[in-house]
């Protein structure tokens, strides 16, 4: 079985037959649906290789999930090899009104009739691709979107109001966001450093499994269940995510 079948089995997805919106949207809905949110490897001591070789090896046959710069460089991957011609952005997490440092984290520029913000590697974020040149509202499942340019050149990207990243619509290179993956797994001011996370879209919302507390939210009802062992937080990994883990990850403790 090639790479591609492979990943699109990993997904749960056919092949599209044409490169245009349609697959497009199809492709990123499937990607949300099946492939988690997760920083893992940082609370089990396992370094994240910015290599697109490994990033696939480990979203694909370790049926893994992953951060930003794993799952958008894994479905860029996927992107191009099915036709479609894809590039890499840069953006800054907004953090209480303020726009993070560029490469905080990636978003991908897909151009069909018109260029397309493709975005796996956010958490809990649009479900379906958005217009990139659109300034209107556009509604999506997970909420309101507007994109804005700003004076600098650069465009907000938010949800039901609040932003979320201000994107860099230039074009980048996966090496480019080495220093700061580095940085998101290694710095006290990490935010991936508070303690593991996993988490997923389900019909109707989403499921996180944060350290010990296992969040289930679905048309809007949120439950929240204390797990109460190691036994019971693996379980809910392979169940909830299809993760096997040969341990519980800890919390990072960094000085």
């Amino acid at each position: 079985m090639s790479l591609v079948a492979e990943y699109l089995d990993r997904i749960g997805a056919d092949r599209p037959l044409r490169t245009d919106a349609e697959s497009l949207r199809y492709l990123h809905a499937r990607h949300l649906a099946t492939v988690p949110f997760e920083n893992l490897d940082i609370h089990l001591g396992t370094p994240i290789v910015l290599d697109t070789d490994a990033v696939l090896d480990k979203v694909v046959r370790q049926r893994r999930g992953g951060f930003c710069y794993e799952l958008n460089t894994a479905f860029a991957h996927l992107l191009a090899e099915l036709g479609f011609r894809v590039e890499m952005l840069a953006a800054g997490v907004f953090h209480n009104g303020v726009a993070g440092p560029p490469f905080d984290h990636m978003a991908l520029l897909v151009h069909l009739d018109e260029p397309w913000l493709a975005d796996v590697g956010f958490g809990r974020h649009s479900t379906f691709p958005l217009r990139l040149n659109s300034r209107a509202p556009q509604e999506d499942p997970d909420g309101t979107f507007v994109l804005q340019s700003t004076v600098d050149g650069d465009i907000d990207v938010l949800r039901d109001g609040a932003p979320e990243y201000r994107l860099d619509p230039r074009p980048r290179r996966l090496s480019d966001f080495a220093p700061t993956c580095w940085y998101q797994q290694s710095s006290p001011d990490s935010p991936f450093l508070r303690g593991p996370t996993c988490s997923m879209t389900v019909p109707g919302g989403r499921v996180t499994l944060a350290g010990d507390r296992l969040i289930r939210t679905v048309d809007g009802a949120r439950t929240e269940q204390i797990l109460r062992s190691d036994k019971e937080i693996l379980a809910a990994y392979h169940e909830h995510f299809g993760i096997t883990l040969p341990r519980v990850p800890a919390r990072v403790s960094r000085s």
